[in-house]
């Protein structure tokens, strides 16, 4: 589709009638102007001007929850039920027979080319870590890294069992490896007998590396699973002082609201940053054959952010066992999570979870749409959010140092020697 705006060739111009994206729970503000000059906003100027016709403006959104190694999988390793569980056994069948580091090479750029085409400006991805695939994917990923440098920022997290945290199998040389490659140290954790020890080392670990940390946490449709108040007791305990994101927390919204109280009051006291998948949460989860899912999958969002804890949103996997759809569009993400989770309605900042809350979790640069920034933003063909959400805004204008880019996006097709499929 044509881009529904079209900026001219020069490098110094002005966009006037727009909305710029800002910050708080009203974040389009008046009509305004944009000024680029030599790929940077910049002072007014009088520049070639291009009307915007009260066109909505956004800062470049980050995906801060993402799985690139899975990526686009499904049409060789499809969910056969649709369950959690069928999810893991697939993906663990084919992890063993095909990730080798060219296939998973070209399927991590493939997905980095739709997210660019889309608008992201910086993704964190989740790499299955167990052992010998950390060995495997982690150069690849940082060969992909610095080719993509300029397009789009990339930080990687381990992922693998909270079983695996453990004195004398590979948890150690995996950590390092991530370490090596200025990784984020993560895991995923279920109820275990002696879970708080593991997570004393998890956490011991991480503070010797030098190392963020970032869990997959309580992703169950069962309220009696609750390790997330374990992870703030251990932040706590160790006194941990990096950063910690924990992402999923479905269960929680299962608890009692007495207990659900207690563990967000817990959780703010350590400091934790929730990330919320609500696409693939509201897919795998109260999962049934035969059976109408009775709720959202999703966490307490806004009871985390009334509280002052960091709430961020991402996409999660993309065409893999986890999750059959997806495209790493974070348009839908922000269309989706308002939907799923009534962001509408609402007095808090949610805006704010897309782009400048993930952005400040991974230590990615800012993006705020202000004098002296790199001139990445996205224009939709919407003047308020009525208008922004009911469309997927697929002729967007995409802008990355004060030109418009190509939008056209990888074929599918391009992975079918790798599918397996004619």
């Amino acid at each position: 589709m044509k881009d529904f705006l079209q900026l001219p060739e020069a490098s110094r111009y002005r966009i006037v009638n727009i909305r710029l994206a800002g910050i708080g729970s009203d974040p389009f503000g008046e009509l305004s102007a944009l000024h680029v000059d030599g790929g940077r906003i910049c002072e007014p100027h009088e520049g070639p001007e291009v009307d915007g016709r009260g066109a909505v403006v956004l800062p470049l959104p980050t995906d801060m929850h993402t799985h690139l190694d899975k990526g686009h999988i499904w049409p060789r390793a499809p969910n056969r039920n649709g369950t959690f569980d069928s999810a893991l056994a697939a993906v663990k069948e084919d992890r063993t027979a095909n990730w080798t580091a060219a296939d998973v090479q070209r399927r991590m750029e493939f997905s980095l080319r739709c997210a660019y085409s889309h608008g992201t400006r910086a993704i964190r991805t989740h790499l299955d870590s167990a052992a010998p695939q950390h060995r495997i994917t982690w150069p690849v990923f940082d060969r992909v890294r610095v080719e993509w440098a300029g397009r789009i920022d990339l930080q990687a997290v381990t992922i693998l069992g909270v079983d695996a945290v453990d004195e004398e199998g590979d948890f150690r040389d995996i950590a390092e490896t991530a370490a090596r490659h200025g990784g984020v140290l993560g895991c995923v954790t279920f109820p275990m007998p002696d879970l708080a020890q593991r997570l004393d080392l998890f956490f011991s670990t991480a503070a010797e590396l030098g190392m963020d940390a970032d869990f997959h946490v309580d992703e169950s449709s069962d309220g009696s699973v609750r390790t997330l108040s374990m992870i703030a007791g251990a932040v706590l305990r160790n006194d941990y002082r990096r950063q910690v994101v924990v992402g999923h927390c479905c269960s929680l919204a299962l608890y009692p609201d007495a207990d659900a109280g207690w563990c967000l009051d817990r959780v703010a006291e350590a400091g934790l940053a929730v990330v919320s998948l609500p696409m693939c949460n509201m897919y795998l989860q109260d999962r049934q054959d035969g059976r109408t899912p009775r709720w959202r999958g999703v966490t307490l969002v806004h009871e985390m952010m009334a509280r002052g804890i960091d709430v961020a949103f991402a996409s999660d996997n993309t065409r893999d066992p986890f999750y059959a759809h997806g495209d790493l569009d974070m348009i839908e993400v922000i269309r989706e999570a308002t939907r799923i989770c009534h962001l509408d309605h609402s007095d808090l900042p949610w805006f704010d979870s897309f782009a400048r809350i993930p952005n400040r979790l991974c230590g990615f640069a800012c993006t705020h749409l202000q004098v002296g920034a790199p001139a990445d933003f996205m224009i939709c063909n919407a003047r308020n959010w009525s208008e922004m959400l009911p469309r997927p805004q697929s002729d967007r204008v995409v802008v990355r140092g004060g030109r418009a880019i190509d939008r056209t996006l990888p074929d599918y097709r391009e992975l079918d020697d790798l599918m397996e499929v004619t």
